[in-house]
């Protein structure tokens, strides 16, 4: 059986935030052989090209945290019809300076959760777009624009609904095998 180390990101900084929740759902539903990991941003400054030639202490303990992982996860809310500024500059960061970035061929998936009708869909497209840039390959099914509703996902990452789990749970499974695809064509260290 051959683990694979994934680092999830929330998109929003808020400590009771609904995407948070999310994220505790899917990391009941992973796979035994995905090792899961927060990649947390919040300490990172806002970025610029200024640090390059010596990133601080903050960012190099973020990249460092994404090279040790196979794969990506990004759970994100939907600001603005985009994604999350935090969120945005996490990215920024992991990919500079220039001929470093981190997402190069790091297989990645995208998953968020907002109260409207469309679940973070344009954020999701936003980020998605980034990611091409940045280079990573992404899993593009399926798709996952989650409507929450009060109480579909209690604090500790139990869903109440069945119809939602079994896709959640499908939707971790179907990531476990796109990582594996993906890492047999493009090894972690080639």
């Amino acid at each position: 059986m051959t683990t694979h180390k994934v680092g999830y990101f929330i998109g929003s900084l808020a400590k009771d935030s609904i995407n948070r929740k999310l994220a505790k759902a899917l990391m009941r539903f992973a796979p035994p052989e995905l090792e899961m990991s927060e990649i947390s941003f919040k300490d990172l400054p806002l970025y610029s090209y200024d640090y390059d030639a010596d990133y601080p202490p903050a960012g190099k303990a973020f990249k460092a945290a994404i090279a040790a992982v196979d794969a990506v996860l990004f759970v994100t809310p939907e600001y603005n019809r985009s994604i999350p500024g935090g969120l945005k500059n996490a990215i920024d960061w992991a990919s500079r300076p220039y001929g470093t970035n981190s997402f190069t061929r790091k297989p990645s998936a995208v998953i968020g959760t907002s109260p409207g009708a469309i679940g973070t869909a344009v954020a999701q497209q936003n980020l998605r777009s980034v990611l091409s840039f940045c280079n990573s390959p992404q899993m593009n099914a399926p798709e996952a624009y989650i409507q929450f509703t009060p109480g579909l996902i209690t604090d500790d990452g139990e869903v109440t609904n069945d119809t939602t789990a079994d896709f959640l749970r499908t939707f971790m499974q179907n990531f476990h095998v796109f990582i594996a695809r993906v890492r047999s064509v493009l090894p972690k260290d080639a």
